[in-house]
């Protein structure tokens, strides 16, 4: 470890001045030689560095969903060139390169960060040893070897002996102990901080083999921190446990605020996104109307289920989103979410041909019942020479018998109307053979 720390050598002397140039204010405060002074040292140290990396951090997220969302792309291509490797990594750049992204981009707060990291642990390592380094002068060494942490020295180890311990006026248990707290603190922030990353922050519709690399790593680097604090010194624990706290908290907030779309998290932002439009009937903040507007430019087609959701309930709300991410409120739209006096206009059932003419018939038979029972006086007044309908009707029926009658005496029987059916007419043919007939003139042949 000492190799690769004097690999960083270059940057101990602005390491070690930042940590002095602190180590005057906290001094004046809790004494130059408290443990106070030196962890408050460190601590700002790793606030100064995490703030300067902000702008990777924002790289870093938009490289990350960038990567979640060209996994099943990325995919396709293995699939499809799975015999040809060159052609393969050729396809992979095209596509970076068309997307512009950067598979780098996600380790640049790692990386940027791992020289601050060796060049502290190489001061704590010599304050350890007892030499002086960078702007680190004598007076201020034998400061660092007598400023104890919760009675652990500044630059004691896990796996330190007793006599190590005791050349830092310590004693052996008190530092294992305090050692192994904040091992374990460590290890469960970067546990914590991956498992909020996977469980709320990842777009669950997207099944890619990335999102079971990133659920091994979440048990895999707890495991790694806790192997190697036990080499950390106290310094450096100090250090890395402020570190994962600091990116626990940076984590929260952008989930909170800025979460992947598709995920846990962005529908929980957008149902207090859609709380507060309901509350105030306007889009508060300006992030929050940027949000908006990438929603609204979105196809129907290319939102997911929480975006979709979203506009729902603006619609039963009664507000209509626009293209620059203001709502305005509108009054046709709550009365229809409200059921109120505009309704929305419904398509006719389909109905089939059987169906439609006995509609009509019922129609028409309602009509001519409803003409039926009109009052009598609105017809027309009948004089006593006509004769009503149904009175020439009853006398057609009393005529009937008689005139059957005087067919079977003359052995004829009476023509049937054209109406009648083919029985009726071969019925009357039959009669007229047997009846009478016409005498044949003498000129016919027989």
């Amino acid at each position: 470890m000492d190799t690769i720390a004097s690999l960083f050598s270059f940057i101990t002397t602005p390491v070690s001045w930042v940590i002095v140039q602190f180590h005057k204010v906290y001094g004046a405060i809790f004494g130059p030689d408290t443990g106070w002074a030196w962890g408050l040292s460190i601590v700002s140290l790793v606030v100064l560095i995490r703030i300067c990396l902000i702008p990777l951090f924002v790289k870093q997220i938009k490289s990350t969903r960038n990567m979640q969302a060209l996994q099943p792309k990325m995919k396709a291509i293995q699939e499809r060139y799975k015999s040809d490797k060159q052609r393969q990594s050729e396809e992979m750049m095209k596509l970076y390169k068309e997307t512009g992204t950067n598979p780098l981009s996600s380790c640049l707060p790692i990386l940027a960060q791992s020289p601050f990291f060796f060049a502290l642990y190489h001061v704590l390592s010599s304050i350890a040893s007892g030499k002086t380094i960078g702007v680190i002068d004598d007076t201020l060494l034998a400061s660092a070897r007598q400023a104890h942490i919760f009675g652990a020295p500044l630059a004691s180890k896990f796996t330190d002996s007793a006599a190590e311990v005791a050349a830092l006026d310590a004693s052996l248990v008190s530092v294992r102990i305090v050692t192994a707290v904040m091992i374990v603190m460590m290890s469960a922030s970067q546990f914590f901080t991956q498992r909020q990353l996977m469980m709320k922050n990842v777009d669950l519709s997207v099944k890619t083999p990335y999102m079971q690399q990133q659920k091994m790593l979440m048990y895999i680097f707890p495991v790694i921190f806790a192997v190697m604090g036990i080499n950390f010194p106290v310094g450096v624990l100090v250090y890395w446990l402020t570190t994962n706290v600091w990116t626990m908290g940076q984590q929260m907030y952008v989930i909170n605020q800025n979460p992947t779309p598709g995920s846990k998290a962005q529908d929980s932002y957008l149902q207090r996104l859609l709380k507060s439009i309901t509350q105030h009937e306007e889009v508060r903040g300006r992030r929050r109307k940027a949000i908006v507007k990438v929603i609204v430019a979105k196809s129907t087609s290319d939102r997911n289920e929480n975006e979709r959701r979203f506009f729902s309930g603006l619609t039963k709300a009664g507000f209509a989103a626009q293209a620059d991410g203001t709502v305005i409120k509108s009054d046709t739209i709550e009365a229809e979410a409200e059921g109120g006096s505009v309704a929305k206009r419904q398509q006719p059932k389909r109905q089939s041909k059987a169906q439609r003419q006995a509609a009509a018939a019922q129609h028409a038979t309602a009509k001519d019942t409803e003409e039926a029972s009109e009052p009598a006086a609105e017809e027309a007044p009948t004089t006593s020479l006509e004769k009503k309908p149904q009175d020439s009707a009853k006398a057609a029926a009393k005529e009937e018998p008689k005139g059957e009658a005087q067919g079977e005496a003359q052995g004829d029987k009476p023509a049937r109307p054209r109406a009648n059916s083919g029985g009726s007419r071969q019925q009357g043919k039959s009669g007229q053979r047997k009846g009478q007939q016409r005498p044949k003139h003498p000129s016919s042949k027989k």
